[in-house]
């Protein structure tokens, strides 16, 4: 390329740079602007719901946040706040004084303003033009489409990752070891990078690193309380580096572990079909697979001096690991890619790009069960490793091996051992409808059984009677279903329009009264069986289980067990069986119906 050449050359970047902005600005954004959708108000609410000190523990409680999430505004759409951390909503607190979709419009003006921070900083950091970044980033348009259209919080997560490894690159290893302290605790993608900066050597990096989890463990302490961070500690977070979030076989958690839990584990309703049923084999290789990606490429990233390399290689060996991603997620790719082309030959970076867009775009539905984006980041793992791998010792190799794979098989065997407790080891499914993804708080009636339920994209009733399933929507969230006789009708709470009224409902004839504007007692109490000679309790301590009392005290029973929770017992009419809710083996918080016959639990 000639001297006159090459101001034609970034002229013309210049300009295609400027044409993707507007498209981007007439598109992504417009429709974030216009349009109020899932995830912002998850992240919304709970920014509302600190400014009015509400426990954190209650925010894991899909209803109970559903119900909120109304009274701050946010009108017929579900949302939830598992997995997030007890920090995840920091950064929205300023927003929840405004309105719903103006706290989503400065959200995504922000997000316009961490977007071109982080390509100037990308700029910065390579050989690359603002321009060639910024094209580069718009190479990602499916993924950045995605974020801007649900105010999702990964651009925000990107930029301070981006931060956080220009901060090591100038040598400021301390702001780096805080700011990927503070991405840890916003949102848990930052945790891996602490072995990264040990493995490194960044020692002040590292210390820093620790200092700032700690500091924002104890912000999170004092907004919240020690109990209710402990809730999160001890039940949400050790289940969600599990995958079971939302529906944990869903291909559309484009996860190596969402793979192997479809491959391996049977669900009758999410997962009715696996290719093998081996439970066992899942919890072995879901840890193996996990530390193997994380261990080895540490390994060899010892004896590495490249760091641009080094941190992009883990960056994605870091999300390939992760238990959970959704279309979105992707946008984080920008980083580690961007530090890969800088170092690439012309024909590895035609690959790079083409794998950065690939990964970006939207899969077709009928494609999804392929996992696509799994097979697409491995290829773009073992790419970034193809300079590393030598670097690995075999007596390193062999070592790690057998330590990963004892590791592996100790928490298999634990795992297993909770699963030999669950539900679904001793009692039947109750009801199975396929692809249900909640279903709970079951009232038995004479007419039949109604259940709280999800569908329409709402919360509804659903009573079965007659071994048919009817769907009952209302204008608004249907929830807390419960029946002072058997004879019916059944009362529940309908919120909407940010009031809670509680309505009464008989499903035989389809009649719906107005009671009052209150909510349906929500407290686990102990429920007597039809003929008085039992007591079904929901223990409080978590994770919550049932029990069986007999009415005179002398006899206790466990009905559920496992490293999950199982409540809302109901006794059939008979008393010969109890009806119940269990999340046992599904997302946190989603459960599904079991039928526990007493002649198979108690010796009469």
């Amino acid at each position: 390329m000639t001297e006159q050449d090459r101001p034609n050359r970034k002229s013309s970047l210049n300009l295609l740079a400027f044409l993707a902005l507007l498209i981007f600005l007439a598109t992504s954004f417009r429709a974030g602007w216009t349009r109020s959708e899932t995830d912002f108000p998850n992240y919304y609410t709970a920014a509302w719901l600190v400014s009015r000190g509400a426990p954190l523990r209650n925010y894991y409680d899909w209803t109970w946040f559903q119900r909120q999430m109304n009274y701050a505004g946010v009108e017929c759409q579900l949302g939830g706040y598992i997995p997030q951390t007890p920090l995840t909503m920091v950064p929205m607190i300023g927003l929840a004084s405004f309105p719903p979709q103006t706290a989503k419009r400065i959200w995504l003006t922000l997000n316009v303003g961490f977007l071109a921070a982080t390509v100037y900083l990308l700029s910065r950091l390579t050989r690359f033009t603002v321009a060639q970044m910024s094209l580069l980033a718009f190479g990602g348009y499916g993924s950045l489409h995605v974020n801007f259209l649900l105010g999702q919080y990964y651009i925000f997560l990107l930029f301070v990752l981006t931060m956080a490894f220009y901060a090591l690159e100038r040598e400021n290893e301390g702001a780096g070891g805080v700011l990927f302290g503070a991405a840890f605790a916003l949102k848990l993608y930052g945790g891996p990078f602490f072995l990264y900066l040990i493995v490194k050597r960044r020692w002040k990096a590292a210390a820093f690193m620790a200092v700032a989890v700690l500091a924002l463990a104890l912000l999170a302490i004092a907004i919240f309380g020690w109990r209710d961070v402990e809730y999160f500690a001890t039940q949400i977070f050790p289940r969600a580096v599990q995958g079971e979030t939302l529906d944990p076989y869903h291909p559309g958690n484009g996860t190596l572990s969402t793979l192997l839990r479809r491959t391996l584990i049977i669900e009758p309703e999410l997962n009715p079909h696996p290719l093998w049923n081996a439970p066992w084999l899942f919890f072995f290789l879901q840890p193996l697979a996990t530390f193997a990606l994380l261990i080895f490429p540490s390994l060899a990233l010892r004896q590495s001096k490249a760091s641009k390399r080094d941190f992009a290689w883990f960056f994605v060996a870091m999300l390939l690991a992760s238990p959970n991603t959704a279309s979105y997620t992707y946008v984080l790719l920008l980083l580690p890619v961007a530090l890969m082309l800088d170092e690439a030959r012309p024909a590895d970076q035609a690959f790079l790009v083409a794998y950065y867009i690939l990964l970006c775009v939207p899969i077709p539905d009928s494609w999804i069960w392929l996992f696509p984006k799994v097979w697409l980041l491995l290829a773009l793992f073992v790419f970034g490793g193809r300079s590393h791998w030598p670097r690995i010792g075999i007596k390193s190799v062999v070592a790690a091996a057998v330590l990963i794979t004892a590791i592996a098989a100790l928490a298999a065997e634990r795992r297993f051992l909770s699963y030999q407790e669950e539900p679904a080891r001793r009692w039947e499914r109750f009801a199975i409808e396929p692809g249900a993804i909640y279903t709970s708080r079951p009232v038995v009636l004479q007419s039949g059984v109604v259940s709280e339920s999800i569908g329409h994209g709402r919360y509804v009733l659903r009573w079965l009677h007659d071994r048919r399933v009817k769907v009952f929507s209302f204008d608004g969230q249907a929830i807390h279903p419960i029946a002072q006789s058997s004879r019916g009708p059944v009362q529940f709470e309908l919120v909407a329009h940010r009031a809670s009224t509680l309505m009464s409902f008989d499903p035989a004839t389809e009649r719906l009264t107005t009671q009052s504007r209150a909510s349906v007692d929500e407290t686990e109490v102990p429920v007597p069986s039809p003929d008085g000679r039992w007591l079904a309790i929901t223990s409080a301590a978590e994770p919550r289980q049932i029990w069986l009392r007999s009415s005179n005290g002398k006899r206790e029973v466990r009905l559920t067990g496992g490293d999950c929770t199982s409540f809302a017992p109901a006794w059939e009419l008979d008393s010969k069986a109890i009806l119940f809710a269990s999340d046992c083996g599904r997302g946190i918080g989603l459960p599904a119906l079991y039928r526990a016959p007493l002649d198979r639990l108690i010796d009469k």
